[in-house]
């Protein structure tokens, strides 16, 4: 079933789900089955699984050569998403990226998912490598996250890359995208960021899921200054419980965001580890109260890989 028929469903009841990273390379899937399964009592319509594309390392073979290896840490996407369908009974949201693909390369990961019968695919541009200070799209890949997404909407209309085919199958994938309440950290500002989102609305885009954010009233800002420029789709809040005292410089650094002085206080005067921990959850869990009284339509949470907070706060929520 697709996010949009779950929310619509709902009838304005606020859902909940989260999101997955595939294991590390080596490590089986249920070290995945462990952290999702304390979360069913919870019911979540959908779980979103990370794609995290390939990396390169340099190897010193000698005589001054260098040996570019091409690797990938968290494999498994598309398996994992498989996995999660049989086993949880319940609907996988793949992300795409542009970096690592080709636009064929692309097209047969949307079949394959297809195939799959999965139903929801969140686009997304991707980060750059380690090894590259900026984003670089791949020879004949996207550069944009909003030509991606042309390429699914492409697809669910039966329109593939080549155009001699005959009786080409329509898919009907219901499309994600990314929003910023703090604004994209590569937009000038947020009118602009803004600006670029209603153009991936208008291009197919069905929902939107934010970054993760700490500030409520930011989030709130940013669905009025989203609904005042005519996107009314569902703004699905992104939500993460602060675990540790390295986070609060850590998740500023990653993913661009502000870490409210009070919340950030309280981290520093905790005595312990133990004690940051309760003060991440019970400050998400007051974030959560407040966006579920206001009417969000799912509350999205960044476990990580682990799920022992996000338990905690669903505990009290749901």
């Amino acid at each position: 079933m697709k996010v949009t028929e779950h929310i619509a469903q709902a009838n304005g009841k606020t859902l909940f789900s989260f999101e997955i990273l595939p294991p590390l390379k080596g490590q089986n899937i249920q070290s995945i089955f462990n952290s999702i399964e304390p979360l069913m009592e919870f019911k979540p319509p959908f779980i979103d699984v990370t794609y995290h594309r390939e990396e390169y390392v340099y190897k010193d073979r000698g005589n001054g050569l260098l040996e570019k290896k091409s690797i990938r840490k968290r494999p498994g996407t598309v398996g994992i998403c498989a996995a999660i369908m049989n086993k949880f009974k319940v609907d996988a949201v793949p992300h795409i990226i542009c970096g690592g693909f080709t636009k064929e390369e692309t097209e047969n990961a949307l079949i394959d998912l297809n195939f799959l019968g999965i139903d929801n695919v969140l686009v997304l541009r991707g980060d750059p490598i380690k090894t590259e200070s900026q984003f670089r799209a791949e020879t004949e890949g996207h550069e944009y996250a909003i030509d991606l997404l042309k390429q699914v909407v492409e697809l669910n209309n039966a329109q593939y890359l080549d155009e001699e085919l005959i009786n080409s199958t329509a898919t009907d994938f219901c499309i994600g995208v990314a929003g910023y309440p703090e604004k994209h950290f590569e937009a000038p500002n947020l009118k602009s960021d803004i600006h670029w989102l209603k153009e991936k609305v208008a291009a197919g885009a069905e929902y939107i899921v934010t970054q993760m954010f700490y500030d409520n009233q930011k989030y709130f800002e940013f669905v009025d200054r989203c609904r005042a420029e005519g996107i009314t789709i569902p703004i699905i809040p992104g939500l993460k419980p602060i675990a540790t005292a390295r986070q609060l410089t850590l998740l500023p650094n990653l993913f661009h965001i502000d870490i409210p002085e009070d919340l950030a206080d309280a981290v520093l005067q905790a005595k312990n580890n133990n004690e940051i921990y309760q003060i991440g959850i019970e400050w998400c869990i007051q974030q959560s109260k407040e966006l579920m009284a206001k009417g969000a339509p799912v509350l999205h949470y960044y476990s990580m890989g682990k799920s022992d907070n996000i338990q905690q706060v669903a505990n009290a929520l749901f």
